[in-house]
Order: C-alpha cells, then structure tokens, then sequence
C-alpha cells in the first residue's frame, strides 16, 4: 500500500473483520455520538460488511456450448448441410433432413469453445446459418 498510514490500515482492518451485530453497534455509535450515518442505504449496517461479503457473486465464464443450426444459408446447399450435419452427428439422412427442416435445431451439445468453433465453421462452410450458445 503506497503512501498509507500504518495507523489507518489498522484500523481498516479492524473495520473489515466487525461482525454485523458489531457493524451495527457501530453504525449506532457514530450516529449517536458524532452525527455520522452511512452514505448508501440498507441500514443494518451495510456499510461496515466486508468488501468480500459485499461484493456482487462473480459470474464464471461458460466452458460448454451448443452448436445450434440457425439455417440454410443458400437453399441451394441445403443438400450439402445435410450431409455436414449427417457426418458432424452420425444421424441418418431422414434424422439429419429433420434437423435443416426444422431449424433452428441444436446440432452438437457440451462442446468446448475450440470444438464448437471448429464444428460452426464446418456448417458455415457448407451453407448453414450457425451460432455457438454457451450451455
């Protein structure tokens, strides 16, 4: 910490690690004594939590995705999505017609991003409307 008391970081810390019953009484206190009150609303005493219990949940980047078939592109290449999507899912040629037909349709499911993305431009390739959805 640059240019910092030692005093106050001290007495930060102290202030981080209160309680909530003793963010209370202190809240209390200063509003008492010294006239102070908190900023930012909530009462009960918000403001004296510790930044980690006061901070928003941290939202984890998604690590599976779907490829999901959007379209034919080109009516013209419906034929050749077919075949695209028959060798990326190992269906048959009436369950692989099914999936263009009635599109949109998930083609592959709990990819990782490199996989899905290899998977996306294979049909893209081939004429399909694609698009990578996290799971």
């Amino acid at each position: 910490m640059a240019d910092v008391a030692q005093e106050i970081m001290e007495l930060g810390d102290k202030i981080v690690s209160l309680t909530i019953k003793q963010g209370v009484e202190l809240r209390d206190y200063l509003k008492d004594k010294y006239k102070i009150e908190p900023a930012a609303g909530g009462g009960g005493g918000g403001m004296m939590m510790p930044a980690a219990a006061a901070a928003a949940p941290v939202v984890e980047a998604p690590t599976e995705f779907k490829v999901v078939l959007e379209g034919v592109a080109d009516p013209a290449k419906k034929i050749n999505v077919i075949k695209v999507v028959r060798e990326i899912t190992g269906l048959g040629l009436k369950e692989a017609k099914d999936v263009v037909d009635f599109a949109p349709k998930s083609v592959k499911e709990n990819l990782s991003k490199e996989d899905a993305a290899k998977i996306e431009k294979q049909l893209a390739d081939g004429g399909a409307k694609v698009s990578v959805k996290p799971m």
